[in-house]
């Protein structure tokens, strides 16, 4: 595909049709045919890639002529060609482009998350019969392939019991037997865009224990909290960190974090124990779609949370927010939310049996911040996430998932026709009443991404 700039006209390069191949691959689009299906001005046959390229630029004479690609190897060699091929610019361009969505992508991704949440209320109204991940895997796929989207945005995670705790797991083979709760995290492709949706459900028709719903409760309340705050102009590293905030306060309150206050706590980083990644990510043609910045980021550059922790145990005493690159709230140039970005958002709180007992809990940095005993009660619940998909609009958001959560997770079970409880009709329909946003001071910024005391670093 070319497009040019000058005189606003896309080309698309097809494929000739190879009568050798029609049997098995089928006909494939004539030249007509791609420009009544497609939103091009022009096509041409792959073939004829060079001779248009060099027809442009002889005509342009060398004026303007300059050809802007993802990277050096995508032209063809054209001998004669008198153009000035660049590729360092098109690709930001091109990311900060797609950071915005049209009415058209919008619409797209909308029906993906339509479909991916049908997906999710079978899965919730079947769970009683089933007592396999693999079937809770083969039902959401069958659901989405039935509505004609036969890709997943990515491959689906069926985690029960502790599982959960593994945030990429995909083997989803395993027996539901004396497991509490499935952490379901799969998104159908929809027209190539994506959604990306995580439930978490119990494996009954109940709570099967007080311990899984107070970290339901506790995750649901991260993830409302940071919802009702979306709008244009905020920046969304703050509401990572008020996530964050909140899970120290209920980790204190249910008793598995103790003997400090939320500020040390958030200093040490100790709560990246049970949420050790990022709040969300930008969505669209990719499941993690690409931005002009990262979305949690400061000075329009890289990243400030390492997303998962690599497997040191000096890496593992480092606090929420790496201060090197702290910048004033307010810095004109902080990544911040726009009208048109879609975006997840996805906290969670999980009991990670090999980090907490290889690196949180040998580190006197972070065990002392750990009560192990009351730990011991909520190891089975493995790990709870929950995740929607949020459109910016211009008044704030809109909720574009309609999978269940809650009560209304509960009615399916149960075999109830309730849908969406109308608190959730309530919050994915209305932009939230309140232009308060989370936004520490820059004094709270520097104490509170200080640098814990190195002298307190893990040794093993």
């Amino acid at each position: 595909m070319t497009y040019d700039i000058q005189h606003d006209t896309l080309s698309l390069f097809i494929p000739r049709i190879d009568p050798r191949r029609v049997i098995w691959n089928g006909r494939g689009s004539t030249l007509a045919e791609a420009v009544e299906r497609y939103d091009i001005d022009d096509v041409y046959y792959v073939d004829e890639l060079g001779d248009v390229i060099k027809d442009w630029s002889n005509y342009y004479g060398g004026h303007g002529s300059d050809i802007y690609v993802l990277d050096e190897g995508q032209l063809p060699r054209i001998p004669g060609l008198h153009a000035t091929i660049e590729s360092e610019s098109l690709r930001p361009a091109m990311n900060a482009a797609r950071m915005i969505k049209d009415e058209h992508e919008i619409g797209l991704i909308r029906k993906a998350n339509d479909i991916s949440s049908e997906a999710h209320k079978k899965v919730l109204a079947n769970i009683l019969k089933y007592k396999n991940e693999a079937q809770v895997e083969g039902l959401f796929m069958n659901v989405c392939i039935s509505h004609q989207a036969k890709q997943q945005a990515y491959d689906p995670i069926a985690a029960s019991g502790p599982n959960a705790g593994t945030l990429h797991y995909d083997a989803n083979n395993e027996n539901f037997e004396g497991r509490q709760l499935m952490c379901l995290d799969a998104g159908c492709e929809y027209e190539l865009y994506a959604s990306d949706i995580t439930r978490t459900f119990p494996l009954a028709e109940s709570w099967p224990s007080k311990e899984a719903e107070n970290i339901y409760n506790l995750v649901e309340r991260m993830q409302e909290s940071c919802i009702q705050r979306l709008a244009p102009g905020v920046r969304y590293l703050d509401l990572h960190i008020l996530a964050h905030q909140i899970a120290i306060d209920g980790l204190l309150k249910l008793g598995i974090l103790h003997n400090g206050t939320r500020e040390e706590i958030y200093v040490a980083g100790t709560s990246r124990a049970f949420f050790p990644h990022g709040l969300g990510h930008h969505i669209g043609l990719e499941v993690h779609d690409v931005g002009q910045a990262e979305l949690m980021s400061v000075n329009m550059g890289k990243a400030v949370l390492q997303q998962v922790p690599s497997l040191f145990p000096q890496n593992f005493h480092a606090p929420v927010y790496d201060a090197a690159l702290c910048h004033a709230p307010t810095d004109t140039q902080s990544s911040q939310l726009q009208e048109g970005m879609v975006v997840t958002v996805e906290p969670g709180i999980y009991f990670s049996m090999y980090a907490l007992q290889h690196f949180y809990l040998p580190s006197p940095v972070h065990s002392r911040f750990i009560n192990q005993k009351v730990l011991q009660r909520y190891m089975p619940v493995g790990g709870v996430r929950i995740e929607d998909d949020i459109l910016i609009t211009s008044r704030g958001f809109e909720n574009l998932t309609k999978a269940p959560k809650g009560d209304a997770m509960f009615d399916i079970i149960r075999g109830r026709k309730s849908a969406l409880s109308t608190a959730q009709q309530r919050r994915n329909a209305n932009p939230p009443t309140s232009s308060y946003t989370f936004r520490a001071t820059l004094d709270e910024a520097r104490s509170h991404y200080a640098k814990p005391d190195q002298s307190r670093q893990p040794t093993g």
